[in-house]
């Protein structure tokens, strides 16, 4: 896992071309690159072509595992820019082969109708102990609402869960790599929501998972170097697929943005 203080290096691209960037994953991360490092990538890769303008949304396929052990190259295809709105696609690109591709739209920033869901009442992230020792060292801070399911065999819980999270050391006020960074904190506890009701969790022997794809949708600014509440639910979960619905919220009630994410559960049994 990636140093806590490399998470603006993890997300920073080396450009090659006018639109085509490079990007690199920690090694010892594991046989397959994260998927929310390589949503983070894609969307500084879209930034580094757009100006004056601010990501509203995004919507990405995960085709291939992206392998850590090479670089990924991020080729950005300007598809519109409009007098209101840009438009760009991005393909992420390893051994000659597209890994993911990314669709984002950026706004001119302006005044308009405003409302907003609740922020669901839960302890505060200060009143809930530290996540576990795997995450410490992880560029986010996450912390469960109820405690984590990690360190037991888990049993049949609701579809739903709260887990606060944060960057673990600065991040720029800048609304690029914000938006960067919470879209990388975006994939990291998705998926386990629809695991619940089924009493199966990551350690769970013959437990297949990987995202297939994800969206976000980013509703105001926000500071990610404070506490965020991702509020999470899975309304179902079938053909081995989860599908997940999360709201994220400042610690003001704010709601920050909102996501939606379908991941493949399958569960290999021995005869």
């Amino acid at each position: 896992m990636a140093e806590a203080a490399n998470l603006i290096e993890t997300l920073a691209l080396e450009r090659i071309e006018v639109n085509l960037f490079r990007g690199v994953a920690p090694a010892d991360w594991g046989p397959r690159i994260f998927g929310g490092l390589v949503i983070g990538q894609a969307l500084m890769a879209a930034y580094q072509t757009v100006e004056a303008r601010v990501c509203h949304s995004l919507h990405c396929y995960f085709i291939r595992p992206g392998d850590p052990a090479v670089p990924i190259l991020f080729d950005v295809d300007r598809s519109r820019d409009g007098k209101s709105f840009t438009t760009r696609r991005v393909t992420a690109i390893q051994h000659g082969a597209q890994i993911f591709n990314l669709a984002a739209s950026f706004e001119v920033e302006m005044p308009g109708f405003e409302h907003q869901d609740p922020a669901p009442s839960v302890p505060r992230a200060e009143d809930i102990p530290a996540a576990p020792e795997e995450f410490r060292h992880h560029p986010i801070d996450m912390r469960w609402v109820g405690g984590d399911r990690w360190a037991q065999d888990p049993t049949p819980a609701a579809p739903e869960q709260n887990v606060w999270m944060r960057a673990v050391t600065p991040l720029p006020d800048d609304i690029a790599i914000q938006q960067a960074a919470l879209a990388y904190a975006s994939d990291m506890s998705l998926l386990s929501t629809a695991m619940r009701p089924h009493a199966v969790n990551w350690r769970t022997p013959g437990l297949q998972t990987a995202s297939l794809d994800h969206a976000i949708w980013f509703h105001r600014p926000s500071n990610f170097n404070d506490w965020h509440l991702y509020a999470q639910k899975s309304p179902s979960t079938s053909g081995s697929r989860g599908f997940n619905l999360g709201q994220i919220f400042n610690a003001d009630g704010r709601l920050i943005a909102s996501t939606a994410q379908e991941g493949l559960m399958r569960l290999h049994t021995k005869d």
